[in-house]
């Protein structure tokens, strides 16, 4: 009887390990009950290549490797998730809150009487909507800065600036001063200086003033707006824009220095800022399989950094090891060393959408200035021809690293890490030094283009 039963301990050990090792793996979500406020639920994870996952009766595609990613819409309320395979079934909660209405830029502002406002701090973002996001903003202001504000929606006032033109402005960022008798801001001087590869117009005010800039099809428009108080007058510099350039706004002693520069031909002159994302703390993205955006990211820079090199290039890393860099020190390593070129390397995950394994997939690059929508555009023929990801285009985006106009800036999501048919990619031996590869070859071929 003793024998019998060792027997069956045994039968039920070996019966438990063979559950254990061929049950799926979720990576995310942790938690089995959520509260959240999102539209859909996002599955991450991976099986055994003899199970078959079935999320809310749907079978989901799983990859080679066993990586699988699915996402359910979450109706208001409780929902119930069932996830199962041959071997466990496993349910999740999630209470989706209703998102509170978002403010409406449609609604009509609160007009008062015109008041002047400072600007509190450097390089605040002046906005042709009031909106604290994406692709409208129109210049950075200097501390200090003299505004004339005239109504106010939710967090924003809105600035005058000329009797065509308005701009807004957040309300945290201001200073209201209560004596609108101050002196005007009057026109001092202007100037003009040549280099070699740039020209700088430079002009100069009793104020500081509001300027807004304006990249059109030959020039670069420099404008400076509120002098006198003129609800008409304005002053324009413009400079002709090189093919490849770059441009800046400095003030010096109450002058601003307006600068077009080209970015150098020759390979020697050139210097690329490489910033492989995330790091440290910041691990970015996780993987159905496990891995983390941080470290491919890395990988990717490095073989980077080897390559351009090699061709003469001169190189800047934002991070060389696994640490934690913010976002402020990677522009202002990038400032510092006058880059011409700064890429940023990420790997792309989803939102709160629909998780479509063949539409979300593969490589994208992303700009946000006019000045780098070429290289954007060379950048996504080069990385999937020499890495073999899918082509999922070029996009404009408000990322804090590549906003500054003094480089030419891009980000690079080299494919997406919660995709299973890019994990396919991303795990073999040669995927960073062969995207690495792709972005060497499209900078090259940026640099040297006609």
């Amino acid at each position: 009887m003793a024998a019998m039963k060792r027997v069956f301990a045994l039968f039920l050990i070996y019966i438990t390990t063979i559950t254990t090792s061929y049950s799926y793996e979720l990576i995310f979500p942790k938690k089995k009950e959520s509260n959240v406020s999102s539209n859909y639920a996002f599955f991450l994870g991976k099986a055994n290549n003899s199970e078959s996952i079935v999320i809310n009766n749907t079978r989901v595609y799983t990859a080679p490797n066993g990586a699988f990613a699915y996402s359910v819409k979450l109706k208001d309320g409780e929902n119930r998730v069932l996830i199962r395979s041959n071997y466990s079934t496993q349910v999740y909660k999630f209470n989706k809150k209703v998102k509170p209405a978002e403010n409406n830029i449609n609604t009509a502002p609160t007009e008062f009487e015109q008041t002047l406002a400072i600007v509190k701090k450097d390089n605040t973002p002046l906005r042709s909507t009031p909106i604290d996001f994406g692709m409208n903003r129109i210049s950075h202001l200097f501390k200090g800065t003299n505004l004339l504000v005239n109504a106010e929606i939710g967090d924003f006032y809105r600035v005058f600036l000329s009797k065509d033109k308005q701009a807004w402005i957040m309300k945290k960022d201001v200073e209201l001063l209560k004596n609108n008798d101050s002196d005007v801001a009057s026109f001092i001087g202007m100037d003009t200086k040549k280099y070699s590869n740039a020209q700088q117009q430079s002009i100069s005010f009793t104020k500081k003033l509001p300027y807004v800039i304006e990249d059109v099809e030959k020039e670069i428009l420099f404008r400076v707006y509120n002098p006198e108080l003129s609800p008409t007058s304005f002053y324009t510099i413009n400079i002709p824009k090189p093919e490849k350039y770059s441009y800046k706004v400095d003030l010096n002693d109450g002058m601003y220095d307006f600068k077009v520069s080209a970015i150098p031909e020759k390979i020697e002159e050139l210097t690329v800022v490489i910033d492989p994302g995330h790091g440290g703390s910041e691990k970015g993205a996780i993987g159905a399989l496990g891995d983390l955006e941080k470290d491919i990211n890395l990988k990717i820079g490095l073989e980077l950094e080897e390559i351009l090199k090699s061709k003469g290039v001169n190189v800047v890393m934002t991070r060389e090891c696994d640490g934690n860099v913010s976002l402020e020190d990677r522009v202002d390593i990038a400032k510092k060393n006058n880059a011409n070129i700064f890429v940023s390397i990420h790997l792309n995950s989803i939102g709160d959408i629909e998780m479509n394994n063949h539409k979300n997939r593969g490589t994208s690059v992303y700009y946000y200035n006019n000045n780098s929508k070429n290289l954007a555009q060379i950048l996504e023929n080069t990385i999937t021809k020499s890495s073999g990801t899918k082509k999922n285009g070029i996009h404009t985006a408000s990322f804090a690293v590549i906003r500054p106009s003094e480089y030419v800036g891009v980000l690079v999501e080299a494919a997406y890490i919660v995709n299973p048919l890019d994990s396919m990619l991303y795990k073999k031996e040669y995927f960073a030094k062969n995207v690495a590869q792709g972005i060497a070859n499209g900078i090259l071929e940026f640099v040297k283009a006609n």
